[in-house]
C-alpha cells in the first residue's frame, strides 16, 4: 500500500513541479489537503501562480476544472446552478453551476458578499447542492481551492469564521527565488509548461488514495498531543475564537495524509507539528489588543508548539 501511495504522490508532485517552480512545500500541502478530503485556502499576492496551480492539479488527475470569478454582483445561483422554466411543456430544467466539477477554483473569494460566500458552505462540507428542495450530489473527488489577496482590502468582505473553518489548510506560494524565477522566464519563452501536462492519476485513484489515508495508524499519545494543542487555544485569554472540533479532526486527518506522503503507515508527532500552523492558524480569532499588537494566529500556534510537551 505504501509503495503504491508514494508512487502516486511522486508522480503528482513531479507533474505540478514542472509548472510551479521552486514550491515543493506548497505543492505538498495542497496535495495533503486533497488526500485528507479537505479544501484549501490559497492566500497570496497576484501573479504567483495560484490559478495555474489549480488548473495543473485538475489536469494532473484528469478531472473537470471550473473557475468562478467572485465579484460583488455574483449571486448564489451563479455558483450552485438554478432551474429554468421551459414554456413549451411547462417543465423546469436544472442547469448545473460551476461547482459541478472535480476541481473548483473560487478566485478572489473575499470580493463577493457574505450571502454568496455562504453558498459554498453546503458545497464544501456536504459535497452536494440543494436547489428547489432537491439534493444533487457533486462529482467525486471534489476539491475547492479558494484564493484571496491578503494585501488588498478595498471592496472586500472578510470570510466569516464558519467558512474559514471549512478549509483544511491555508497555503501561501510566495515569490520565487532568483534561480527559480530565471527558470520560469525561460521555461515559458516559447511554450507554457502547462500545455505539456498529461494526467498521471485518475479520479478513481485519488478516491482510493483518500481511503488509504484513513487506514493510517495514529497512536493515542499523538492524538492526545493534537487535543492538547487545540485545548491550548481554548484557554489562552488572547484568543476570542478558539479551534473547533472540526479543526482537531482536520489536523488528525491531514497528519495521516502527511505520514503516507512520507512513506509511513503511522503518524509521528513531527507530522502534527509540521501541519499545526497551516491547519489551525486561520481558524482562530484573536482579541483586538493582540491582533493590533502585531501577533498573528501562526505565531500563537508556534507558541503552543513550544510550550506543549511532545510525546515520545
Amino acid at each position: 500500500m505504501i509503495e503504491t501511495f508514494a508512487g502516486a504522490v511522486e508522480r503528482i508532485e513531479t507533474n505540478l513541479g514542472s509548472v510551479i517552480k521552486g514550491k515543493p512545500e506548497s505543492i505538498r500541502l495542497l496535495l495533503i489537503s486533497l488526500l485528507a478530503g479537505g479544501h484549501t485556502l490559497l492566500e497570496d499576492v497576484p501573479g504567483t501562480g495560484k490559478t495555474t496551480l489549480a488548473k495543473s492539479l485538475a489536469r494532473t488527475m484528469d478531472g473537470v476544472f471550473r473557475r468562478i470569478q467572485f465579484t460583488p454582483d455574483l449571486l448564489p445561483a451563479d455558483i450552485t446552478g438554478s432551474s429554468f422554466y421551459n414554456p413549451g411543456d411547462g417543465s423546469f430544467t436544472f442547469r448545473e453551476g460551476p461547482v459541478f466539477a472535480n476541481i473548483v477554483l473560487a478566485d478572489e473569494i473575499n470580493r463577493t458578499s457574505p450571502r454568496t460566500q455562504s453558498a459554498l458552505l453546503e458545497v464544501m462540507s456536504e459535497g452536494q447542492v440543494t436547489v428547489d428542495g432537491l439534493r444533487r450530489d457533486l462529482p467525486q473527488p471534489f476539491f475547492v481551492i479558494a484564493t484571496q489577496n491578503p494585501t488588498d482590502f478595498h471592496g472586500t468582505y472578510p470570510l466569516p469564521e464558519a467558512q474559514l473553518d471549512r478549509f483544511a489548510v491555508r497555503v501561501t506560494l510566495g515569490y520565487p527565488d532568483l534561480p527559480d524565477e530565471m527558470e520560469i522566464l525561460y521555461s515559458q519563452n516559447r511554450r507554457h509548461p502547462f500545455d505539456d501536462l498529461t494526467p498521471v492519476v485518475t479520479g478513481a485513484e485519488v478516491l482510493d488514495l483518500q481511503e488509504q489515508v484513513r487506514a493510517v495508524t495514529v497512536d493515542r499519545a499523538v492524538a492526545e498531543y493534537i487535543l492538547r494543542l487545540v485545548e491550548w487555544t481554548r484557554t489562552d485569554p488572547r484568543i476570542r475564537l478558539a479551534v473547533s472540533p472540526r479543526g482537531s479532526l482536520t489536523l488528525f486527518r491531514t497528519a495521516q495524509a502527511r505520514a503516507l506522503t512520507e512513506s509511513r503507515d503511522y503518524v509521528l508527532p513531527d507530522d502534527v507539528r509540521a501541519l499545526a500552523v497551516p491547519v489551525l492558524a486561520h481558524r482562530m480569532m484573536l482579541d483586538t489588543k493582540t491582533k493590533y499588537g502585531g501577533i498573528s494566529g501562526a505565531q500563537m500556534i508556534e507558541e503552543a508548539l513550544e510550550k506543549i510537551p511532545v510525546p515520545r
